[in-house]
């Protein structure tokens, strides 16, 4: 277990032994599976919840979120000369989000 995880299970024991995690919300209930953190950490999962209830998403979650607004759009195009620029669009969407991805894991290590 690295220094880190072990920092964290301390925080956890010692915020559970003073009663900070008593009747918070969703308390005693199972957490709710979230399908766009299929490809992410539960910790980095966790952490990217908290920043969006603060109003701060992660640049890659953002483009994630583009990515896929880009691919609804991409199916509702017939014309090639549109998809094929729609497509170019959704290409640079995920290059961008997979650099994001890649700086945030450099940035942990």
């Amino acid at each position: 277990m690295s220094w880190i995880s072990r920092r964290a299970e301390r925080q956890i024991a010692k915020a559970k032994a003073e009663g900070a995690l008593d009747h918070l919300p969703g308390a005693g209930k199972p957490l709710v599976d979230h399908p766009e953190n299929a490809f992410v950490s539960a910790s980095d999962a966790a952490g990217f919840r908290l920043m969006a209830a603060a109003g701060l998403l992660p640049q890659e979650i953002t483009l994630k979120k583009a990515a896929a607004v880009q691919r609804v759009h991409l199916s509702t195009l017939t014309d090639p000369a549109l998809r094929k620029a729609a497509m170019a669009k959704l290409a640079e969407i995920e290059m961008r989000q997979a650099i994001a991805e890649e700086a945030r894991r450099e940035f942990l290590r």
